[in-house]
């Protein structure tokens, strides 16, 4: 099956939630992934689905060692000698890299990779050094935020300058008060290092002004969230922008750059 893209700037989700994590950005000719939370094969086999290869993939930028959202690291990258931007303390966690492989991720600052240039941010999350990335091609920015405890002025900032972002809406916080998990893990999901809550999301989006066109909702709980409650709380919004909500396990890919 042939697939067509544009060479502009494209985003997909290989998966998004508990399950695993991994993002393909392609700006032009050359492409990343954000994180690899996937086993290798499971990648190589939604990478397929979607008519895309690891040949392009010129770098894996690390949210943090996590391993849904780490899984698949170490194998892809070691087999494909693929660069893996990641912080020092993200690093010595006990992600297992051919050592040349490993390009030290300083937050703040920015590199390039064919016409996209990346920048690290800071976020609040219960990780050795977990980031956010702020993506540029051709003056277009697109933001990755995942596994928030909460919105940092770092991410407020950031997020204001995206004109498209993939957003953790990861429960809802009655589902979440209510629901079956533990007294324990319902403290960290809900604290400031843990993950944000649909609530928090859309305070973080009305925000964020008017230069944010397209929101992408990643990392849902599969028990504590649902597509019917990420589009409610998101309709309080007086001009919410454009919704997808991803799938956790079907890989989708969208333009938001064409090719001039």
């Amino acid at each position: 099956m042939l697939f067509l893209y544009s060479m502009g700037l494209n985003f997909a989700s290989l998966s998004s939630g508990s399950n695993g994590n991994c993002y393909y950005i392609s700006g032009g000719e050359d492409a990343i992934l954000v994180d690899a939370g996937l086993s290798y094969p499971e990648m190589m086999k939604r990478m397929k689905e979607l008519g895309l290869s690891f040949t392009n993939i010129k770098g894996i930028f690390v949210t943090h060692e996590h391993k849904d959202h780490s899984r698949g690291l170490s194998t892809l990258a070691n087999k494909h000698r693929i660069h893996v931007y990641v912080t020092e303390k993200t690093r010595t966690t006990g992600i297992k890299l051919i050592r040349h492989l490993a390009v030290p991720l300083v937050a703040h600052q920015t590199i390039t990779v064919g016409a996209m240039q990346i920048t690290a941010l800071p976020v609040c999350h219960d990780a050795a050094d977990p980031h956010a990335f702020l993506i540029n091609y051709q003056g277009y920015n697109l933001g990755i935020f995942t596994d928030l405890g909460h919105a940092c002025d770092e991410v407020t900032k950031y997020f204001s300058l995206c004109d498209a972002a993939l957003l953790e809406f990861n429960h809802d916080e009655k589902l979440l008060a209510d629901g079956e998990y533990s007294p324990r893990l319902k403290e960290r999901i809900f604290s400031n290092l843990g993950h944000l809550s649909n609530r928090q999301a859309v305070s973080l989006i009305a925000e964020s002004g008017s230069r944010l066109k397209t929101v992408f909702a990643g990392h849902l709980s599969l028990k504590n969230n649902s597509v019917t409650h990420v589009e409610n709380a998101l309709a309080a919004l007086t001009q919410p922008p454009s919704l997808c909500i991803l799938p956790a396990e079907t890989p989708v890919m969208f333009t938001l750059v064409g090719s001039e």
